[in-house]
């Protein structure tokens, strides 16, 4: 009986040591199927010192609310941030939301996520529908409007007055004036143009229009019109008899506002940034605004630019995260931090109504957007066509290339592009 006792006992423990052992087994798997975290890798575009601290902050705030969400950030400079994202597009290795001021070519080429699937309703409902409508490829969206700027002619009112000039010049011959009447009589560079590669396709939209023309006419492409060559042909001339700034293809409109704004230059184009700018960077400065300059008998017209959101199909592509980071980035009081910070125009009708609360020069520039035209970012050639231009400052202004014969190669290069 002892002996079967004791059989009986080492039995049981044996079995027992089974049982804990497969009970082990069990709980192993279970630690294994820990949720694992979503990672969306965000690239956006620096507009000043304060944007990358704002979206680091941004970010923080996301992943602490969102733990099971992991952000990795990239704040570039607009300088380089082309050659970054074409280096990670052709690793294969691109960002699953980028912050651009493209992207036709890229839904065209199926690298990108509709966005018409990522955007809540309550974001959809809150975005401006006529920022929203550009952004369609064949009837779907494909990137949605992030911060957006007007275009106009900022003036230095000291050295206006001091030319005897007392309204910012509406026409091309009252500019020619006014920019030869500061020339004369101040001895200092009259009308700042930036055709560097920084933003050249920017002054070449504004004497394009100007004429009466544009990049494009009827949905077709039309960049060597007899209006666009007309508009840069006066802008060579301008320069030719010195009424621009000295360096239209090194300075960089950044730049150019620094020299107005210390009372060196007269008037120049740019965006309602400038006028955040001014407080802080170029105090007692006596600023004054007006409509670009047109041909005379042109219809005067409103310029708008605007940034936008953009995402890439990736491996790990999670769109329920994407959402709620979209959400997260356009969330009123967060959203409009940025606006108020980087001197822009909201996208967002609850910001924009806020904003405009007892604020004039708000209503104004939202009115002015209203009505304004834009690059033709809805192509695909756009992009292109962009490049294009970078690198045409030296021959728009002093050859061997005549204005005319730089439209044709523009022309060339936008309809080389396979629709």
């Amino acid at each position: 009986m002892a002996t079967i006792g004791l059989s009986l006992l080492l039995t049981l423990l044996a079995i027992g040591l089974i049982v804990r052992y497969a009970g082990m087994g069990d709980t192993a798997p279970a630690a294994s199927n820990i949720e694992k975290k979503s990672l969306i890798k965000f690239v956006a575009a620096e507009y000043s010192t304060a944007t990358k601290p704002y979206f680091e902050n941004l970010v923080n705030e996301f992943e602490s609310e969102y733990p099971h969400i992991d952000i990795e950030l990239q704040v570039i400079n607009w300088d380089i941030i082309d050659s970054v994202y074409k280096t990670m597009i052709s690793r294969d290795q691109p960002p699953d939301l980028m912050l651009s001021n493209l992207y036709a070519h890229f839904a065209q080429d199926g690298k990108l996520n509709r966005m018409d699937e990522l955007l809540s309703s309550e974001l959809s409902a809150k975005l401006y529908p006529f920022l929203a409508y550009p952004h369609k490829v064949g009837g779907v969206q494909y990137s949605i409007p992030y911060v957006s700027t007007v275009r106009e002619l900022y003036y230095n009112k000291d050295l206006f007055d001091e030319a005897g000039l007392s309204e910012p010049p509406a026409t091309w011959s009252e500019l020619e004036q006014a920019a030869r009447r500061i020339k004369t009589k101040l001895q200092v560079e009259s009308f700042g143009v930036d055709l560097s590669d920084n933003e050249i396709w920017a002054y070449l939209t504004y004497f394009f229009i100007g004429a009466g023309g544009g990049w494009m006419k009827d949905g077709k492409w039309a960049i060597n019109s007899e209006a666009n060559v007309e508009g840069l042909e006066f802008l060579k001339r301008l320069y030719e008899e010195g009424l621009t700034d000295a360096d239209p293809t090194v300075t960089t409109r950044d730049e150019k506002q620094r020299i107005l704004g210390n009372g060196k230059l007269g008037m120049m184009i740019s965006g309602n940034y400038f006028e955040s700018v001014v407080p802080y960077e170029y105090k007692g400065l006596k600023w004054g605004k007006g409509p670009i300059p047109v041909r005379d008998g042109v219809e005067p017209f409103v310029f708008g630019v605007q940034d936008v959101l953009i995402s890439f199909k990736t491996d790990h592509t999670d769109r329920e995260a994407l959402s709620l980071f979209l959400d997260f980035l356009y969330e009123d009081d967060r959203y409009e931090e940025l606006i108020l910070r980087e001197g822009f125009l909201p996208v967002t009708r609850t910001v924009g109504d806020n904003l405009s609360l007892n604020n004039p020069a708000m209503t104004k520039n939202l009115d002015a957007l209203k009505r304004a035209m834009f690059y033709p970012i809805h192509d695909p050639a756009w992009s292109t066509v962009q490049d294009a231009t970078r690198n045409m400052g030296p021959a728009v202004l002093s050859g061997p290339m005549s204005p005319r014969q730089v439209l044709d190669r523009l022309q060339e290069i936008a309809l080389s592009r396979k629709p």
